[in-house]
């Protein structure tokens, strides 16, 4: 299985531990990134039109020092998934993904015809988040997923792509005490936007593993390390069987 995103940091945070979830349930996978820090769906296809190198190629949730353009990336491989996205203060505004998704999605078919397409689904900030573009909603979590929710809903039914939900998975961990940030709990952001190493970085791969694979989450023993944070095995199978009871649902 070869998996190939075109993203961002938010992109990253999912498929940082995706192939070793995979790996550890049997399943052989190249898992790439295509990181540029905050990068848009405008600025991905001016980089297409312009054929520009400037996107670090993430191998298996590693950094390979290695610059590509997209072109590059997708010519490389017989890939079986792309997954496209908008950045995450743009992700709720509809007019700033057109026309660059579809002309996006077209370029993408064009050049790799067999691999499915996907729409990675990003999250809200979290509730006292200081970035910038939080003023687009107010300042306010709740409106900011309503309006993320929407946008990407509306992309979605405009090219009949299925959506990977990591946005509603976070937002339903936040429901949790665990991870009921307003109310004590531990968030799931690390600065207000970033998901938490490792509980929201493993949230996501999970749900990309669930998704993309129909990987079974509750026998995946995975276990990941984090140099920031000490791990809470626990707190690790809270994250885990949450996850698994959401998409299941």
């Amino acid at each position: 299985m070869k998996i190939l995103a075109i993203g961002n940091s938010f992109s990253e945070d999912a498929t940082a531990y995706l192939y070793q979830i995979a790996q550890n349930g049997g399943r052989d996978m190249k898992v790439v990134n295509l990181y540029i820090g905050g990068c848009s769906l405008q600025r991905h296809w001016n980089n297409v039109e312009g054929d520009i190198p400037d996107y670090d190629y993430q191998l298996n949730g590693s950094y390979t020092g290695r610059k590509v353009a997209v072109k590059e990336a997708l010519q490389e491989e017989k890939w079986d998934i792309i997954t496209l996205q908008q950045c995450s203060g743009q992700s709720g505004l509809p007019e700033s993904y057109n026309p660059y998704i579809e002309k996006l999605s077209a370029y993408v078919k064009s050049l790799v015809p067999d691999a499915t397409q996907w729409i990675h689904k990003t999250w809200a900030y979290e509730k006292d988040s200081t970035h910038s573009e939080y003023q687009y909603y107010d300042n306010n979590q709740n409106k900011m997923y309503e309006e993320l929710t929407k946008a990407y809903n509306l992309a979605a039914k405009k090219l009949s792509l299925k959506q990977i939900p990591c946005g509603d998975v976070i937002q339903y961990l936040r429901s949790l005490p665990e991870f009921d940030y307003g109310n004590g709990g531990i968030s799931l952001c690390r600065d207000g936007f970033h998901m938490n190493i490792p509980y929201g970085r493993y949230a996501l791969a999970l749900t990309w593993y669930k998704t993309l694979l129909q990987g079974d989450i509750l026998s995946n023993t995975f276990i990941p390390e984090s140099e920031e944070l000490q791990t809470d095995r626990k707190l690790l199978q809270t994250v885990k069987e949450a996850v698994n009871t959401y998409l299941e649902d």
